[in-house]
């Protein structure tokens, strides 16, 4: 755990031993009238077990994700989920193990006011991080349009990382503001040390002939985290940097692991999950169809051709939101404020409730609840042409929901495409069926809070 995580972690565990004692105030109203005053030893055991069921969730819901920082309504979001996931796995944890049962009204209280004040400590940490030595010294190695990108993320995420300066490379042109060059790269372990850098970024574009293996191994074997330019950037904003990325880094790469065995499981979780999703949603789909129906003449449900899993076409279901007729001069980019977007329709794209019948797509086995979203054929076509690695999205089953469909907007242009690549590529290559439930999680938050995108 990166210390700006366990600065996080610490002080959740200092409010969560307070939010224990509150329950008990709560609940005999002082503690000498508690149980407190008879048997600390365990008191303090409900304490640790209370602490761990928190940090637990905090941790699977990344409230100590210290690379990104979260908005409000997302960090609401994923406490309010952190809090209620504790509950039940104490819940359950009590019924096994019924000596160290935490009452009731004790617990509820307790996460409560945890909930409240684990906000408040999670959206103004970042005076804290302020301080210096806590968040980490780092230096790219480079000079040129990579390094100057990667400057502006740091500068982005400045309560985690401090830009200390840049180390030139011979031969390689000056991209980035001269004033922060610190040496030549004959110069980059000195620098190092001299800077307390505890991460060295290595932002070339081309090295061969250029990257400095001898310096870069001393700074490693003196204890500087070494790293290249795209994995920082991956780490730290949640997407690739298609640009910068050679087929090397593909191969000898982390990630893009899809066992027979996870394939499985992720298959009868979405047949479940898809079922489960129509039975409750059968009165809403109804009430929908109705307003669609009374609002302009049409059918009620869309059908579209898509490019699935292996580049298969197949036929998607949506609610229609677009006028009767929409692309009958043939097939057009999808718009923010799009003119030919009824009203009801501009509804349930921002709630994301004309995507309900792509269920159905689920159970038949087109698409998986979260995944890359499918694109028209006519698109990919001329998207795997101007975009390195396109055809790559097509490795998993496409999603009701994606990463890219919770972190960025409609893709209006090739240069949307582009963008949501980097989050689809990202989200392959980090699969997991915990990845899975936080992008249903957030898509959640989107549709009972209308920030559809």
């Amino acid at each position: 755990m990166n210390k700006l995580a366990l600065v996080l972690a610490t002080g959740d565990l200092i409010l969560i031993a307070a939010a224990y004692f509150v329950g008990l105030v709560f609940r005999f109203g002082s503690l000498s009238n508690s149980y407190w005053a008879d048997s600390r030893m365990f008191c303090l055991a409900q304490i640790g077990v209370l602490a761990g069921a928190v940090i637990l969730t905090s941790t699977i819901f990344e409230l100590y994700s210290w690379n990104r920082s979260l908005q409000r309504i997302k960090l609401i979001t994923r406490i309010t989920i952190s809090v209620i996931t504790a509950f039940a796995i104490l819940a359950v944890l009590f019924y096994v193990v019924p000596e160290i049962t935490i009452g009731r009204s004790v617990l509820i209280a307790a996460l409560a006011m945890f909930g409240i004040c684990q906000y408040l400590w999670h959206s103004y940490s970042s005076f804290v991080f302020r301080i210096p030595g806590l968040n980490q010294r780092c230096m790219i190695v480079g000079v040129g349009d990579l390094a100057r990108d990667l400057a502006e993320v740091i500068e982005e995420f400045s309560s985690s990382y401090k830009l200390v300066g840049f180390i030139q490379p011979e031969g390689v042109e000056v991209k980035v503001d001269p004033g922060k060059i610190i040496g030549p790269i004959d110069s980059l372990p000195e620098s190092a040390v001299r800077e307390r850098v505890g991460k060295i970024i290595v932002a070339l574009s081309e090295r061969r002939g250029v990257l400095p293996y001898k310096e870069l191994l001393n700074c490693r074997f003196s204890g500087i985290e070494v790293i290249d330019a795209v994995t920082f950037y991956e780490q730290v904003t949640g997407k690739l940097k298609i640009g910068d990325i050679n087929p090397d880094w593909f191969i000898y790469s982390n990630g893009f692991a899809f066992g027979n065995l996870i394939r499985f499981i992720k298959r009868g979780l979405d047949i479940i999950l898809a079922l489960v999703g129509i039975v409750l949603t059968l009165p809403l789909m109804f009430l929908i169809a109705v307003a669609i129906k009374l609002e302009s003449p049409g059918e009620v449900i869309f059908s579209q051709v898509r490019v699935g899993e292996y580049g298969r076409e197949f036929k998607i279901y949506k609610f229609r939101s677009m006028c009767q007729d929409a692309e009958a001069n043939g097939p057009v980019w999808a718009q923010q404020d799009d003119c030919r977007v009824t009203r009801v329709g501009g509804f349930l794209r921002k709630s994301r409730l004309d995507e309900i019948p792509q269920l159905f797509n689920v159970l038949m086995g087109d698409m998986s609840l979260v995944g890359p979203r499918p694109e028209r054929p006519e698109f990919v076509v001329q998207l795997d042409h101007q975009i390195p690695y396109y055809a790559k999205r097509h490795s998993l089953k496409p999603g009701v929901t994606g990463w890219a469909q919770v972190c960025y907007p409609y893709g209006a242009s090739v240069e949307d495409s582009l963008m949501k690549l980097k989050y689809d590529l990202y989200y392959i290559k980090n699969f997991s069926l915990l990845f899975d439930l936080k992008i249903i999680l957030e898509t959640v938050r989107i549709v009972l809070f209308g920030k559809g995108r």
